[in-house]
């Protein structure tokens, strides 16, 4: 049996790199087909390294050249990963600050001002110094999630500017609109006033020196998250989402706009929060109330890394109400939990660090869309 070269280009033109419009031949991926006799080489290069997707444009290439030319074919791949050399930061840094990882859910109630939390004392008990901006204006939790919603930030000078210096518990420095509101007061602002709030606890803060800062983002896709990623050029997003398809759908699209070609932030992964509960005295049992795998099942269709599953215990809900994050109960199946979610979020921010551009910040050009600051 001899191979035809042509008739193998054909067949990849019928697949795509995922996040790529074009075929592979189109875009430049296939770099070479060889064929001698009954074996054949191709030459792949990606410009993403990212190992799912390496993985799967291999699978997709055999089994198309298996379904296409021949079951018969003996086939060797070479994958070379090409990535653009790595831009200064445009748009506004903060100082000091090494990594801006955002913490969004497409949809409200699904535990992710929880998640946050939790995800910040797990840094800062491996070693991080870590800052929480609770950027959920409208619904600020974190004051009462670390036991201080009675502080307030002190105003002090630096550089002969004054500047708020964030209120710290738990080793976890925090700026949370609640702090400069009555726990009973609702916050009624347009969108121009929340925004100018934001770059307030954004710049007009002493943050110091931050392996990581975190901001807890409101729900949905809305004036806020463009306000933040206007702001700031975010290293990475963290989406929470539940197992049911109501949540994954908002999840979904909160995916989309980060990806999106505007916006252009690069997606970490996804936790599935509430994934199954088990009783106590049956220690072996899961029961899965709000479904099952949705959220690893979404990250697996979306091409997503799927950093890890909360189950429901009941401490996690009281550690948040009493202000001491569940993370930090000592030889508990939560500690393990979250330790296992967070050394994968970091492992996710070293890859995308060491592999692909810096994020830009976004400015936005139009009423109805935004583009990346181009100096």
């Amino acid at each position: 049996m001899k191979l035809d070269r042509k008739e193998i280009l054909k067949a990849l033109e019928t697949i795509t790199i995922a996040g790529e419009g074009k075929n592979m031949v189109e875009s430049g991926a296939i770099a070479n087909v060889v064929t001698f006799g009954d074996e054949v080489v191709v030459d792949l290069v990606l410009h993403t390294p990212a190992m799912h997707i390496k993985k799967r444009a291999e699978d997709d290439i055999k089994k198309t050249i298996f379904e296409l030319v021949s079951r018969e074919a003996k086939i060797k791949i070479n994958s070379k990963v090409e990535v653009p050399d790595k831009p200064e930061i445009k748009g506004k840094q903060i100082p000091g600050i090494k990594n801006i990882i955002g913490v969004a859910s497409g949809k409200g109630g699904v535990g992710k001002s929880t998640v946050t939390a939790n995800l910040a004392v797990s840094l800062a008990k491996m070693g991080f110094s870590v800052g929480i901006l609770d950027a959920d204006i409208y619904g600020p939790s974190m004051p009462i999630m670390f036991d201080v919603e009675n502080e307030k930030p002190i105003s002090i000078t630096v550089d002969g500017k004054s500047k708020m210096k964030p209120v710290e518990s738990y080793e976890v420095k925090i700026l949370s609109i609640g702090f400069f509101t009555a726990p009973s007061q609702a916050v009624i602002w347009r969108g121009p006033m929340a925004s100018k709030a934001l770059n307030q606890m954004i710049f007009d803060a002493d943050w110091g020196e931050l392996d990581f800062m975190l901001v807890d983002l409101p729900p949905g896709t809305g004036d806020i998250h463009l306000s933040i990623v206007q702001s700031l050029p975010i290293t990475g997003v963290v989406i929470v989402s539940t197992p049911q398809a109501v949540a994954l759908a908002d999840a979904k699209k909160g995916v989309s706009m980060f990806m999106s070609e505007a916006i252009n932030v690069p997606v970490l992964g996804i936790i599935e929060n509430m994934a199954y509960f088990t009783p106590e005295e049956l220690p072996e049992n899961k029961y899965y109330i709000f479904g099952k795998e949705g959220a690893r099942n979404l990250a697996e269709d979306l091409e997503v890394p799927f950093l890890g599953e909360v189950p429901i215990v009941q401490s996690i809900r009281e550690a948040g109400d009493y202000g001491r994050p569940a993370a930090m109960q000592t030889g508990s199946i939560i500690e393990t939990v979250f330790e296992e979610i967070t050394r994968n979020v970091v492992q996710e921010v070293v890859s995308r660090n060491e592999n692909l551009p810096a994020t830009e910040a976004v400015k936005i050009t139009t009423m109805a869309g935004c583009s990346a600051v181009k100096k």
